[in-house]
């Protein structure tokens, strides 16, 4: 990768990218499958060929990929197989990306697709009252955020339901026991996501160790959302791996000025008012034991539930950050990933 990038051939980002982009695969037997824009944000729309008796439910799926890397293409074999089992119109979103564009860039985006789907859903042959939004990791805090954005969108029809999967949904403590717990753990490592969460709000890293240390936050800022974001609020069993509580730590004005737009919901939205949060609707969360995202997950279901959101769980036991998106990997592919999978379309079909 350096080699290539002294050569000029390209930038390692660029690489990277070029890398993980993925190409969009040949007809599909069981789908229509379209490319089309929605006010001017790329889609993919995956339609069931087999006759339906009525409309169908549809599913709007953000990729993950930290904000700055993943496609519609890359994602392509995830978002057929859920068309196909759960037997779903899907519609995934080809998001801007970080570092070339910055928050709130892609929740914009995701929110302006979704919006345009919402209105025009039986052009489709989707039920508008039957809508899941979903997505997986950077796709799931876009998933989250959008679901909460359109509590307040009367002239739209209800969520029906939404589906995260081990999602980032805040970027003011990375020393929760997951953080601590699973930091060297590949696929997401904790400093490549602060790293990422640092590329989604302002193009660069630059205050990178300041994050993973907690000095990017005023201690009274800490205070006011340890309601809602604390280890307490984390059952005991997750803790039993380890876990040195950190002590609150003073921050410079100049910090957090720079990083004082990841405390709005739309960036994090496990800080949501309870007033918004009671009103999101049914909820599937997907965490992985071995995933630095693990305890963002469990701290939303704990806030939905305290708001009677209703919330089915699945656990991956020996999970890790980004396994459902190996299902089709072969050697790659793990017998967990695959049943956490099915465990989704299975949500999808019962609601």
């Amino acid at each position: 990768m350096e080699f290539l990038y002294k050569l000029g051939l390209c930038s390692q980002l660029g690489f990277t990218r070029s890398m993980r982009w993925g190409k969009k695969l040949g007809e599909d037997p069981k789908l229509f499958i379209k490319d089309l824009q929605f006010e001017e944000v790329p889609v993919r729309i995956y339609q069931p060929r087999a006759p339906s008796a009525g409309r169908r439910r549809g599913v709007i799926y953000f990729h993950g990929g930290g904000w700055i890397f993943g496609s519609i293409n890359s994602y392509e074999p995830l978002c057929r197989y859920i068309a196909r089992e759960s037997e779903s119109v899907v519609m995934s979103v080809e998001y801007r990306l970080a570092p070339e564009h910055t928050y709130p860039t892609q929740y914009e985006d995701c929110l302006t697709a979704t919006t345009h789907f919402m209105k025009t859903a039986e052009d489709y042959g989707v039920d508008p009252a039957c809508i899941i939004i979903s997505g997986d990791s950077a796709g799931g805090n876009l998933a989250a955020a959008v679901c909460q954005t359109l509590v307040s969108r009367p002239d739209l029809p209800k969520v029906h339901a939404q589906v995260l999967i081990y999602p980032c949904l805040q970027a003011i403590d990375f020393n929760l026991p997951a953080y601590q717990q699973n930091c060297g753990v590949p696929l997401l490592f904790r400093e490549r996501m602060a790293f990422y969460v640092l590329q989604y709000l302002k193009g660069d890293a630059s205050c990178l160790e300041d994050v993973l240390e907690g000095s990017h936050m005023p201690v009274d800022i800490k205070l006011k959302f340890r309601k809602w974001l604390s280890a307490d609020n984390i059952p005991k069993e997750f803790k039993v791996r380890g876990y040195k509580p950190k002590v609150p730590i003073e921050c410079s004005n100049e910090v957090y000025e720079e990083v004082k737009k990841c405390c709005e919901p739309a960036f994090s939205p496990l800080l949501a008012e309870d007033a918004v949060v009671c009103q999101l609707p049914e909820s599937f969360i997907l965490t992985c034991e071995h995933d630095v995202l693990r305890d963002d997950a469990l701290l939303y279901k704990k806030r939905l539930e305290d708001g009677g959101v209703p919330v089915t769980w699945y656990h991956i036991e020996n999970g890790f950050h980004g396994i459902i998106s190996l299902f089709d990997c072969g050697r790659l592919s793990f017998p967990a990933g695959k049943k956490g999978l099915d465990n989704i379309v299975n949500f999808l079909r019962s609601v």
